[in-house]
This record gives C-alpha cells, structure tokens and sequence, in this order.
C-alpha cells in the first residue's frame, strides 16, 4: 500500500469535500472589486477614477463602460512602458518582481507582461485548485507518489535590473512550492538548461532513472520529448519505460489535433488534462473527467468579460472595435465564440488576451479555447475560426486513417482567385487530390459561411503535406523549441510567403 500517497489522496479527497458549492458569477464580482480596490491608488487608478467606481451602484457595467480595451501595445505604450524606466505603482502597487516574455504563436520575445507577486499567488492558488480537483479523476493512491515531468521554457530566467524574465512556464517552475520540489521533474539543474535540444537529452538520459505518473507541457514539444525517450531507449511505447505513467496535462492549444500522434507512443490508457496558463495568468483547468473542457478561474485575481466574436467587432488585425460590446459572466449563452478580456493582479486592464472561447456549461463557468482572434479566416467571409480548423483536420485524420498533429493554412491570392492554401503535418502518403476533396465537403457541410463564401470569392482548397518536423524546424528557426511556443494555425500571405520560402529548402 502506498502510505504516503494514500494520506495525500485522503487530504485531497478531504479538501473536496469540505470545500463548498461555487458561485461562479459572485467571486467574478468580488474579485472586480477587490482589484479595483487594491489598484485605486496607482496612476491607473487615479487617472480611471477607480474610487468612484467602487461607489457606483453597478460597479462591473460603470468598469466596462468607463475603461477602453487595450492590448499589448497599447498597454505597453500608454503605461507599462512606464515601469521599464523605473515607475512604480502605475497600474498595480508596486513594482513587479518578473516580466513573461510571450512568444506564444507570434514568436516575438518583445513582449514584456508584468507578473507580480500577487499573481504568483494567484498561480499557486489556482495549481492547489487543480490538483484538488483531481478528487474527480479517481486516481489510484499510488499516482500521488510518482514523479510530475514538467516540459516547460528554461528556469534560467534573466536578470535585467531589479527584476527577472523567462517565459511563463519557467517562472511558475522557478516558484513551484518546497513540498512538491521532490515530485517535480526534470529537476531544477536540468530545467535551467537554455538549450532546448540539450535539456530533452538529459532528460532521456535521466529517464530511466524516474518513476513518472504525470506529464505536462505543451502538447507538440511533449511529443518531440517522449519520441526521443523511446528512440534513445530502443522502446516500442514511452510505458516500457515510465510504466506508471497515467496523467498528461495538456495546456495553451487544444489536444484534439495531436491526440492520435500523441496516443500512439503510450501503451496503456492515459487521463487527459487539460489547462490554460497564459502568459498574463492561470486562466482556466479542467476540474473533471465528464467533460474536456475547462473551469475558469474566477476566483483567483482575474476578472474575464467577453466581446461576441463576430466579424463587425473584430478588425482586420485581430482588434477589436471600439464600440464591441462586452458581456460578463452571467450574461454569457452556451455555444458562442467570445474574444477573451481579462483584468488581474498583475495590472493588466480589459486587456484583450488574443484567445477565443466558448462556454459548454454556463453555471459552472467551463469554457473550451476556440481559437486566436488573429486567426480567424475571413479574407472571403468563410468565418472559420481555429476550432473549425481543427475539426477538419480530425475529420481527415478519420477518412485517411492517418495522424496529422501539425498544419497551418493562408486564405491566398493565387492568379485565378483566392484558395485555402493548406500544408498538413503527415508521416503518411496522402493523394493530395483526395484530402481536397474531402477537406472542402467537410467544410461546406459544417460552416454554411465557408458553403456561401466557396460560391463567391473563395475558389477552392490547395493542399500540400510535409513532414510534422518541417513545422518544429520553423519553430526552431523563427523564434525557438520548446517552453509556450505554438504553431500558427492561420497566417496572413506575408507571413506565409515565408512559410513557403522556409519549407522549400527543407
């Protein structure tokens, strides 16, 4: 019997039971309050009257209705830019301790989001929820006694001034608590090794030496991992090595893409989990095995409001119109896309995240990524966002019995018309014919906008298919491996000239 793990199971089980029934949309309010309370005091606040806010009858419609959305660059150039020439307490009190560079899909490092200590707090916070949710999984006792492998950026994070920077994931590993220092692996030696290439191989030359129950990461560069595990050990399936392997964490791009690539390393069944930790904070997890989609945290110094994903809101570079209505959480309905907007304790304000979600379950805030406001494809009125995307991928990867874990795609001029120019990440030979035939009936059938567009401008679907590690070469070569890089799914025709130059010489 695994004593240890049976006492941790037991606390967690305990936890679960005792902690009480949410209410999704009165720790929303609470939580507005409480930041614009804290926040009142900052040049932010003063300038934004928070103080009269907090007198407002309706505190929440007077915020949304006073404050503009901004965005990086707005927030960057109007008053974060602030605090990188020694402000302090500009939008939050203070001065924040790191900055998360974001590279996401965009592969830019400039980026420099606050993380404060009060949204490390929250991280921690928002971590011990999950893992308490795991009540719901009904993992044996034994799993709270394995290893945790977590695939992150480097914890070798920068010193510039009086602060730190890394990305995100390293900075959440670099503040993991001392109790979990021994479940944690790779370690903290290995995990501060820069080089993406370097760290996976002494974590392959480590492997046999763990007992790993659970993995998370980025869903791609987990993959790359555990290939280069099962190569380097001459093994049929990542289980001949890590037996007691049960959990994957999966975080920041949904698994419906890489699930079929990703499930034919293992050898047994595997749980799923998945999360949503952005650069800007610990969003949203999933709380239970019913459902793949996720629970916002609503009550862990973020404020969500949500902007209806419609093309009349939404400008050509993935912003939002000034006169986008917002909506909060108990305003929301089931099934329809909004462009994400958060407000934290790290002094971001109605800022617009760049994801897009929809809510399964309105009454307990669970909502599942559809995908990135700058990834909708609307050249022609098609109207497909990543979600749509990815459904047709899968819908491929059934007809051809075939694993496509990576694609990116242009609506682009040819000399005839606009075409979706797709490239699909696949081992296998497909007859390019074929997959064009079927990728454009499934998305006639399922998107009437893609049916009217394919009648007008649109005048049909191109397909290329490449080798999966062509799309980890671009990572590599573009910005770089591992940590919260992730593909584009949808490029404009610029960037996709690139694309194209890049994948001709590989």
């Amino acid at each position: 019997m695994a004593i240890l793990g049976a006492v941790i199971k037991g606390i967690i089980d305990l936890k679960d039971i005792l902690t009480s029934e949410s209410n999704p949309i009165e720790e929303q309010e609470q939580v507005l309050k409480d930041l614009l309370d804290t926040a009142k005091d900052t040049a932010f606040g003063i300038h934004y009257k928070f103080d009269e806010l907090l007198a407002s009858e309706n505190t929440s419609k007077q915020f949304s209705e006073t404050i503009p959305f901004f965005d990086y660059n707005k927030m960057n150039a109007e008053w974060w830019h602030k605090l990188h020439e020694g402000g302090e307490n500009i939008t939050w009190p203070g001065r924040p301790d790191y900055y998360a560079l974001s590279s996401g899909t965009t592969g830019k490092s400039s980026k420099k989001i606050p993380v404060t200590d009060d949204m490390i707090a929250a991280i921690k916070s928002t971590g011990i929820d999950q893992v308490s949710a795991l009540a719901n999984f009904d993992l044996p006792a034994e799993f709270f006694e394995k290893g945790i492998l977590m695939l992150g950026s480097s914890t070798d994070l920068t010193e510039k001034d009086t602060h730190l920077e890394g990305e995100i994931s390293g900075i959440s590993a670099s503040n993991i608590p001392f109790w979990f220092r021994d479940y944690y692996k790779p370690g903290e030696e290995i995990a501060q090794i820069e080089d993406w290439d370097e760290r996976v191989q002494k974590i392959s030359d480590n492997a046999k030496n763990w007992d790993i129950g659970a993995l998370s990461g980025i869903p791609s560069w987990i993959e790359l991992m555990l290939e280069k595990v099962i190569a380097d050990h001459n093994l049929k399936n990542i289980h001949e090595i890590w037996p007691n392997l049960q959990v994957y964490t999966s975080g920041g791009v949904a698994f419906g893409p890489y699930e079929k690539s990703f499930m034919a390393l293992m050898g047994k069944p595997m749980t799923v989990i998945d999360t949503y930790l952005a650069s800007e904070g610990f969003i949203a997890f999933q709380s239970r095995p019913e459902t793949d989609a996720m629970k916002l945290a609503t009550n862990n110094g973020i404020y969500f409001e949500f902007v209806p994903f419609k093309p009349e809101y939404i400008n050509q570079d993935g912003s939002l119109t000034s006169d986008a209505p917002t909506l909060r959480l108990s305003e929301v309905a089931k099934d329809q896309d909004y462009a994400l907007i958060i407000s934290t304790v790290s002094g971001t304000w109605r800022y617009l995240i760049g994801d897009t979600i929809e809510f399964t379950d309105v009454a307990r805030a669970e909502i599942k990524i559809t995908g990135r406001t700058k990834f909708f494809l609307n050249t022609v009125g098609s109207q497909l966002s990543v979600n749509k995307l990815d459904d047709a991928v899968n819908h491929i990867e059934e007809v051809f019995n075939v694993k496509i874990p990576e694609y990116t795609l242009c609506a682009k001029r040819f000399e005839d018309d606009f075409y979706h120019s797709w490239y699909l990440g696949c081992e296998s030979n497909l007859v390019t014919e074929e997959v064009v035939a079927a990728l454009d009936e499934h998305l006639k059938e399922a998107n009437k906008n893609y049916r009217v567009a394919r009648s007008k401008a649109l005048k049909g679907v191109k397909v290329a298919v490449v080798s999966p590690s062509v799309f980890h070469e671009w990572s590599g070569a573009k910005k770089k491996k591992g940590g919260q890089v992730k593909m584009e799914r949808v490029m404009n025709e610029e960037k996709f000239k690139t694309w194209e130059e890049f994948v001709a010489k590989q």
